[in-house]
């Protein structure tokens, strides 16, 4: 029971934090460019992968090395997501703009390596309260790993949740305006801008 416990608790905490600002900009913008809602769905899936990568290889560096956990290390790494929220607001504008015509098979392919690309980027802001809670509350270092596990299990199950959501609007079914979803695509892009920006400040 006393090591079930800390399991649960990550598994929760990893869940909620993928209902986090930033993680939901970046998911909403790689989602608009669906139309159906199951590979939106492994969209969901890919940004949780990424992120669990980096917070356990990260965690596991850490933890197995016991190197000290500097905080601030890690609060300046928040500034690196703003950046890459930025970069995809300017990468989606782009595409649209272009209007390079991709077979839906190659579309899938892409968007999914995007969204474990920015998972694994969103992984290195988020590990640090993870790694440190881990570190300081569990004293076994195998016991460390599975709480890691268990917080990007539930980071994978919520951004796959939110993911869902998000793409809702742009199935077939629901979303047959091309010129509405590509209004969406540029608000989508705005806000990932805004809010990147918004980041980078805060650290700056």
């Amino acid at each position: 029971m006393e090591t079930l416990l800390p399991l649960l608790f990550a598994l929760g905490i990893g869940f909620s934090h993928a209902f986090e600002a930033d993680h939901l900009v970046a998911i909403m913008n790689i989602v608009t460019n669906r139309n159906k809602t199951k590979v939106a769905l492994k969209d969901g899936i890919y940004w949780g992968l990424g992120h669990t990568t980096t917070v356990f290889v990260i965690g596991a560096i850490f933890i197995l090395s016991k190197l000290i956990v500097n905080e601030s290390f890690f609060g300046y790494l928040e500034g690196l997501v703003g950046v890459t929220l930025i970069i995809l607001g300017v990468f989606r504008l782009r595409k649209l703009f272009t209007k390079t015509k991709y077979s839906e098979d190659v579309k899938a392919h892409s968007g999914h390596k995007l969204a474990y690309g920015v998972g694994l980027i969103h992984g290195l802001a988020g590990s640090g309260a993870v790694i440190i809670i881990a570190m300081t509350e569990i004293k076994q270092p195998l016991s460390e790993l599975f709480y890691l596990l268990s917080f990007g299990l539930g980071s994978i199950v919520g951004m796959l949740i939110a993911a869902t959501i998000f793409s809702l609007p742009f199935s077939k079914q629901l979303f047959k305006s091309g010129k509405l979803q590509a209004g969406m695509v540029v608000f989508s892009s705005l806000l990932c801008l805004a809010y990147g920006g918004y980041m980078v400040y805060g650290i700056v």
